[in-house]
Parts: C-alpha cells; sequence; structure tokens
C-alpha cells in the first residue's frame, strides 16, 4: 500500500469520531439542550449497563473458539502490558506536571488505556480490503482480522471497567470529588450491622457516625472486659473457634478493601458469557450461525452493541462543552499525554512485540503482529469519558484530552501504522 491510500484508511475512521464528537457538542449547547446534564448522567447508565456488555458479549460469542484462543494467549498479556506501561508513565507525567489530585485517575487512565475496539474495527478490515495489502488474499484477512479485532475489544473493555474504572473511582474517593453521591457505611457494632445511607456529608451526619462509632466501641469494651474476667477459653476447641473466626474476619475485611462488586461489572460478566459461548461448542450451535435456533439472541445482542460507539462519543462531544469554557489541562499536561501515547509507548512496544517473537509467544502471522504493535498506538478509549461521566470527575477535562488526541491522531496513526507494516511484512 502506498503512503497516501494508508494515510485515508487511517484517516477515515478519526475523522468519523471527530465529526461525532461535534454533533454531541452542538446538542449540548444551551439552547439546544438535548444532551445536559441530567440526560448524559442517563445516557451513561444505559451504555454502561447495556451497550458496552452487549457489544463485547456478542464480540466475542461470534468470533472466539477454544482453538483460537489457545493461540492467541498472548494477546491478554500484550494489552496487559499497554496498560501497565501506560499507567506508570501517566502517574510519571502526573507528578512532573503537579496535576489536581482528583484528575490523576483521568490521566493515567488516558496514558494507559487505547481505544482497542472501534478504530481498529475499521483500520484492520480497511486494510485487508486493499488490492496490495500486505496482509495477503483479503477474504481470509478480513475474516482473521475481524476475530483479532473482537477479542481485543472485549480484553480491552474488560481491562477499562476494572483497571482504569477503579483508578479513576479511587483517585476520586481520595480528593473528595465524589462525597456527594450515595454511599453506605456499615458499622459492625456487637455483631450487628448498621446501614446508613445519606445522600450528602453534611457536618451534622458526620458527627452522629463519629458517636455511632463511639458507642460500639465502648460497648466492645464493655464486652471486652467481661469476655476477659468471666470467659477463658481453656480447651483446644475453644481455641480453634477463636482461630477461625479471626480468619473470617481477615476475609472480609480483605473482601471490603478489594470491593469485589466493583471488579465484576457488567462488562466482566459479558465477558464471560461470551466466552462460554464462543468456546462451548454445543451452546455455539444453539446460538451462533444463521441456522442456530436460538440466532436471536445473539442478532438482537449485536444490534444494541452498535449503539456502543456513537453514544460513547456523543456523550464525550457534549462534555466538551464546559471543557471548552474552563479546564485545568494546561499545555504541558496535554503535550505529555501525547508523547505518552503517540512516542513513548509504541516505541516501547516495539520492543515488547520483537522479545515475544524472539521468545516464540508470537507466531509468524504478519497480521496479528501488526494488531500487537498498532495496541500500544492507538489514543485513549472513548470508555475513560463514560466512567469520568459516572463518577462526575474530569468530565470537561476528559472532553478536552480527547480532542486533542484523535486530533493528533489523525497523523500518528498513520505514521505509526505505515511503519508497522513495513515492519511485519
Amino acid at each position: 500500500m502506498g503512503f497516501l491510500d494508508l494515510f485515508v484508511v487511517a484517516l477515515i475512521p478519526v475523522l468519523k469520531t471527530l465529526l461525532i464528537t461535534a454533533i454531541g457538542l452542538l446538542l449540548a449547547v444551551p439552547r439546544v439542550n438535548i444532551l445536559g446534564d441530567a440526560a448524559r448522567h442517563h445516557l451513561n447508565n444505559v451504555v454502561f449497563y447495556v451497550f458496552i456488555p452487549a457489544l463485547v458479549g456478542s464480540s466475542l460469542a461470534d468470533t472466539v473458539t477454544a482453538s483460537s484462543l489457545i493461540s492467541l494467549w498472548f494477546m491478554p498479556v500484550n494489552i496487559l502490558l499497554t496498560f501497565i506501561i501506560g499507567s506508570g508513565l501517566g502517574w510519571v507525567l502526573a507528578k512532573i506536571t503537579r496535576t489536581p489530585e482528583h484528575l490523576h485517575g483521568l490521566v493515567i487512565g488516558s496514558c494507559a488505556a487505547g481505544n482497542l475496539g472501534n478504530l481498529l474495527l475499521i483500520i484492520v478490515p480497511a486494510v485487508c480490503e486493499e488490492s496490495n495489502s500486505p496482509f495477503g488474499d483479503k477474504v481470509t484477512c478480513s475474516a482473521n482480522g475481524e476475530g483479532l479485532v473482537s477479542l481485543s475489544l472485549a480484553l480491552g473493555a474488560v481491562y477499562i471497567w476494572t483497571y482504569v474504572y477503579n483508578i479513576i473511582r479511587t483517585y476520586g474517593n481520595l480528593s473528595g470529588k465524589d462525597l456527594t453521591k450515595t454511599s453506605t457505611i456499615s458499622i459492625d457494632c456487637s455483631g450487628k450491622t448498621l446501614d446508613m445511607f445519606s445522600e450528602n456529608y453534611t457536618e451534622a451526619l458526620l458527627q452522629s457516625r463519629r458517636s455511632s462509632f463511639e458507642d460500639c466501641e465502648a460497648r466492645d469494651d464493655e464486652y471486652s472486659e467481661v469476655e476477659e474476667h468471666n470467659i477463658v477459653p481453656e480447651d483446644d476447641e475453644e481455641k480453634k473457634v477463636t482461630v477461625l473466626m479471626k480468619i473470617k474476619g481477615y476475609l472480609e475485611a480483605f473482601s471490603d478493601k478489594i470491593n469485589l462488586k466493583m471488579w465484576l461489572t457488567p462488562t466482566t460478566i459479558a465477558t464471560i458469557v461470551g466466552l462460554l459461548i464462543g468456546v462451548i461448542s454445543p451452546i455455539r450451535k444453539l446460538m451462533i450461525g444463521d441456522n442456530a435456533p436460538l440466532r436471536v439472541i445473539d442478532s438482537s445482542a449485536s444490534l444494541l452493541g452498535e449503539a456502543t460507539v456513537p453514544a460513547m462519543t456523543l456523550i464525550v462531544g457534549a462534555n466538551l462543552y464546559k471543557g471548552m469554557k474552563k479546564s485545568n489541562v494546561g499545555v504541558w499536561l496535554m503535550t505529555g499525554i501525547l508523547v505518552v501515547r503517540y512516542v513513548a509507548l509504541p516505541i516501547l512496544g516495539i520492543g515488547v512485540v520483537k522479545a515475544a517473537r524472539h521468545l516464540g509467544f508470537v507466531g509468524s502471522d504478519s497480521l496479528y503482529m501488526f494488531v500487537l504493535l498498532i495496541q500500544y498506538s492507538l489514543p485513549p478509549a472513548m470508555a475513560i469519558g463514560t466512567i469520568t461521566q459516572l463518577f462526575e470527575v474530569g468530565e470537561s477535562e476528559c472532553s478536552v484530552i480527547m480532542l486533542w488526541t484523535y486530533g493528533v491522531a489523525a497523523i500518528a496513526l498513520t505514521l505509526w501504522s505505515t511503519f508497522f507494516m513495513w515492519l511485519v511484512s
């Protein structure tokens, strides 16, 4: 492929994204006010609970089988490395530029999570369709490319909604940005759990909760004194009960700390379901294929999934309206994010994929290596905008980051795609 042909192939999906972003911005203007604050909040919930799980589950069920999953085992490792390397560079960047604490999660997430789904869904098939593509027969290339991109999309979604989701949530909690959100505090008092729900962390409520804690502590002290004077474990059975109770307490504390419910997001559950359908042959025959008895379920999920990308992009554009008026994204911070995503990560990615090829972790399939390489050179994932909207932390700043990174991607992604094709061909 010539440079101009490749430039057009890489430019079209980015221009589509920017165009839909502009429509979202227009819908958020006060005169139009279709995507106001309340509308964006509700649309985010629909994307989070319906569209993304449907897209991930249907894509995996359609394209991933047991044999393909075994042969592509390095892709999950490769994507995880993009997240780890990117988040490390993002953390350093946030410290160097003295980014406000509540935006640390956004900066780390923008450097870590690439757009592993919708851009690749357009770029890879378009490259395969070219008559002088370096990846051979266009029919075979398109079929293999669809499987690779679907797996990349699903894995990227899992990492985003577990790894990046919790990073942004954690930094939001540390900075106090989400203290107005509904929260639950469980107080264990004499074996009883009291669940207190609040809409706002006012000083009066804080005082009442402190007094509740003090009462519980006082009662516990009284009970402990009674136990010390009247209950003395003498045999081995009582000691075993005490040890078991301590272990149970440690496990409960560990479960509360990692917050398993936050890790088991709808996208994670959809990924598990999609993999089970794709890998287990009897279930796959029931649901996947033109003659499958339950094919309507898969087609309905695919139809819902098609709404994911435009919905997320519209939200990012709507959030951009706030960012144009006021944003904490400085020139140096924006420059640093661009350097991380389009210079540092692609260079390090070449080293990772080359090392994996040398060690025999990756076969000789040039298309597979091309997808692994391009995963390091993509702009930030659009789902980051959905996460910031859910937690109401850095929505406008996220839109500014998206605008600049996708604008620069028109040139950077094209140049890196050209180089990667030359490297693997």
